[in-house]
């Protein structure tokens, strides 16, 4: 009986012994893998590295720290969907860890869905909500989503924590501007660039809004610095030189320009900003030798086949105030059909045309702006395509722009009249019957209706 109890006494110790070992050698494969998938990541051998943090997981299914790392793996291979589906898994394994939830929102922000990063980020403030860059995420994911009130009140927490964080100030600045409180959006912006002044994008926005406060000495000083911390782009000059031309400094626009064009000859978009400066102080002093500035700086680069729909309309302005009407018509033309097209090419080609009584062209164009910008202006422009139509004997065009006219503007006893009368003109007589009836209901006095409602009987 002994001999019996100490034989299975053995074999129960060897099998623990055996377990003992594969556990430790399981252990042991696992950190190998670990190690391989991390050296992998030091050459950026990604496609090994996940190989070796498989491995890692077939061992260790339950491993927080092996899902972690291959998702961060397919985070930098911008394989987000999987990376993803990592981080929450390892979220899953430990609750009470901060990284792998920061790291769910970091890509599910990157697929640009904004409320589950949202979500990941506040489950990662729940742990710990004293990470200021965990909360600028938070903010910074609510602004893209464009609840830009959500966004404002998590920066609030945000800059308590820490109040020295530039790229806080300059995201709360952006919200402030969408919500139009532009006072309080450059004081956040201006300190965004004292806490870091190689922030250009709040620069941007800074100068941008000192402009559209008329603040223009502000305005010019930080298009300074941005051309000065931006030395190789060109527009960096050109927009210092606009600036100043906005601010009634066009000798001193000039000399900038100048100064870049010295330094990149022949480049199309400084000629373009010339030509725009000697353009403005042409038609505002009626000065001929501004206007033949204007003419050669914008002519050079208006011949180019590249030339922009920009840079023909600025050249087309300059044109008609040169007193070239052909050629000016010509050349909104052709700005009408370089893309991306400048709307107000348009509207300039129609008066153009219409000045050469080509009136087909011209109500051709303001058609084509009608298109383009339907909400701007319509019912001039309405009424205008009805005279063009008017004028080339097509009475139904009319009715069909004065009605849209008239439909947005049902008050407006002129359009009514008009509305009747190409009726009329077109041969519809029950529907200007109707017309000049709606009129009278408003104003039963009015000369012209009661007119053509005697032509009507």
């Amino acid at each position: 009986m002994r001999r019996l109890l100490f034989i299975g006494v053995a074999l129960i110790a060897a099998a623990a012994a055996a377990v003992a070992y594969q556990t430790t050698a399981r252990d042991r494969a696992y950190r190998a893998f670990l190690a391989q998938g991390d050296a992998a990541l030091h050459d950026e051998q990604t496609f090994v590295a996940i190989e070796a943090f498989s491995g890692a997981i077939a061992l260790r299914p339950d491993s927080m720290l092996a899902h972690l790392k291959r998702g961060e793996t397919y985070q930098r291979r911008a394989e987000l969907d999987e990376a993803a589906r990592d981080f929450r898994t390892a979220a899953e394994l430990d609750p009470t860890a901060t990284r792998p939830l920061e790291a769910l929102g970091d890509a599910l922000y990157q697929l640009r869905r904004f409320d589950r990063a949202a979500d990941a980020y506040g489950l990662d403030l729940a742990l710990d909500d004293r990470s200021a860059g965990v909360s600028y995420k938070l903010a910074l994911t609510w602004y893209r989503a464009g609840n830009v009130d959500r966004a404002l009140g998590t920066l609030d927490q945000t800059l308590r924590l820490d109040d020295r964080l530039a790229d806080g100030h300059y995201l709360r600045g952006l919200c402030l501007r969408e919500k139009r409180r532009n006072a309080e959006a450059i004081q956040s912006l201006e300190k965004a660039v004292a806490l870091s002044p190689g922030l250009i994008a709040a620069r941007e926005e800074l100068a941008d809004l000192y402009g559209a406060s008329t603040r223009h000495a502000d305005e010019i000083e930080q298009l300074q610095v941005l051309a000065g911390l931006d030395r190789d782009h060109t527009e960096r000059q050109i927009a210092v030189g606009l600036a100043q031309a906005r601010a009634g400094h066009s000798d001193l626009a000039v000399l900038t320009l100048g100064s870049a064009l010295e330094r990149t000859p022949n480049q199309p978009l400084i000629y373009r900003a010339l030509g725009q400066v000697w353009l403005d102080v042409a038609e505002a002093r009626n000065d001929r030798v501004a206007l033949s500035k204007a003419l050669e700086a914008l002519g050079r680069v208006a011949s180019d086949p590249g030339a922009t729909s920009d840079i023909l309309t600025l050249y087309g302005r300059a044109l008609v105030l040169d007193g070239q009407f052909d050629v000016a018509e010509r050349t909104f033309q052709q700005a009408t059909t370089r893309f991306p097209v400048e709307p107000a090419a348009f509207t300039l080609y129609a008066a153009a045309a219409e000045r050469q009584n080509h009136f087909d062209a011209a109500r051709d164009a303001l058609i084509e702006y009608s298109d383009l910008a339907p909400d701007d202006n319509l019912v001039p422009q309405a009424t205008h395509i009805a005279t063009l139509s008017l004028r080339l004997n097509d009475p139904r065009t009319a009715v069909t722009w004065l009605t849209r006219a008239a439909s947005t503007s049902p008050n407006n006893i002129k359009l009514m009249t008009a509305l009747a009368a190409a009726q009329l003109q077109a041969g519809d007589r029950d529907d200007a019957h109707a017309t000049i009836a709606r009129g009278l209901d408003k104003a039963p006095n009015d000369p012209t209706l009661t007119a053509l409602g005697r032509r009507i009987h």
